[in-house]
């Protein structure tokens, strides 16, 4: 029987995950699989979002990864950024 590969075990494996990925498939893939890490119908704060990414990347750049979530429609946010949504 052959044994299932998630799609994402090539961005999480880390050390091998060391930097925000150039090819636009890629970006997506991973900004998937992090809005994955969020509960539906939940509001937080930006201090909960960036302490989520924080424990799911290894390059140190959450903001980059908090407004690919917010850009690419994972995540809502009001204008103070207190509160944060997962939409997908």
């Amino acid at each position: 029987m052959p044994v299932w590969k998630s799609p994402f075990a090539d961005f999480w494996t880390p050390p091998d995950w060391l930097s925000w990925p150039t090819k636009q498939a890629e970006k997506e893939q991973v900004t998937a699989y992090l809005s994955t890490k969020f509960a539906f119908d939940t509001s937080y704060h930006e201090r909960e979002i960036n302490d989520i990414l924080k424990a799911w990347h290894t390059f140190s750049d959450w903001p980059l990864l908090r407004r690919e979530l917010f850009e690419r429609g994972y995540l809502s946010r009001n204008r103070d950024g207190t509160d944060y949504r997962w939409l997908k």
